[in-house]
């Protein structure tokens, strides 16, 4: 018989803890997340700002690991920023408002290409860690971008001129009720980068709270980088 798909729920999947040295010297604990099976795609996640408890097991992250390896054969590489703790250890070094983190993002991408052999990696970002995507994730191999929730604290208009400039794919989830940056104001944000989608998610909030929400961010994911693997199983 099978079972609803719950917040608790962990499918099947490859567990790898690791450990990142950044190029400024400072060891950084994570988890990669791998099917079982065929991988449709690599990625990577940068958590919300742990000043406000944001870290690698942040629940969308979490769920993210625990479901799609299986459910669409999406590996999720997670890890804590300098200075950030969550059950799987604590990085060493002190946060940096997403400046020194720039060592952190590009030493988490070189292990997604060198140690998981990605060959198909997107980096995803959620609150400050799109700004930290937005910023630092510019190498030339990663497919593109997925923002949840952006508030564009930290980024500048130079960033965006990047991602303008570069051409790569970019989702942007945008919630109706965020408290940072909601549809109307993201659509003034975004407006110089010609190839950005946005999506706008009715009743959303900043914290995609509840199973309903989760769900749709999950969705939204796999139709990026894994579109031939929905709709997303609600039962296993």
């Amino acid at each position: 018989m099978s079972e609803v798909i719950r917040p608790s729920t962990v499918l099947p999947s490859r567990r790898t803890s690791f450990t990142l040295l950044t190029q400024d010297g400072l060891r950084l604990v994570g988890e990669t997340a791998s099917p079982l099976g065929e991988r449709t795609a690599t990625i990577l996640a940068l958590h919300p700002n742990p000043t406000g408890g944001g870290m690698m097991d942040s629940h969308i992250y979490k769920k993210a690991a625990n479901r799609l390896p299986d459910l669409a054969g999406i590996e999720i590489i997670r890890f804590n920023t300098r200075g950030t703790e969550s059950e799987a250890g604590k990085s060493e070094g002190v946060y940096d408002n997403g400046d020194a983190e720039k060592y952190d993002v590009e030493a988490a991408v070189d292990y997604g290409f060198t140690q998981c052999n990605a060959d198909n990696l997107w980096v995803m970002g959620w609150s400050f860690g799109t700004d930290l995507a937005i910023r630092h994730a510019h190498d030339s191999r990663i497919k593109g971008l997925i923002l949840l929730s952006p508030p564009l604290k930290y980024s500048k208009p130079e960033d965006l001129t990047f991602w303008a400039t570069d051409g790569r794919p970019i989702t942007a989830l945008i919630p109706e009720h965020d408290e940072y940056l909601q549809p109307a104001q993201a659509a003034i944000a975004f407006a110089s980068i010609p190839q950005i989608k946005l999506i706008n998610v009715d009743e959303g909030k900043h914290l995609w709270l509840g199973e309903p929400q989760v769900y749709r961010v999950l969705s939204e994911i796999t139709k990026v980088v894994a579109p031939q693997r929905l709709p997303l199983a609600t039962q296993f």
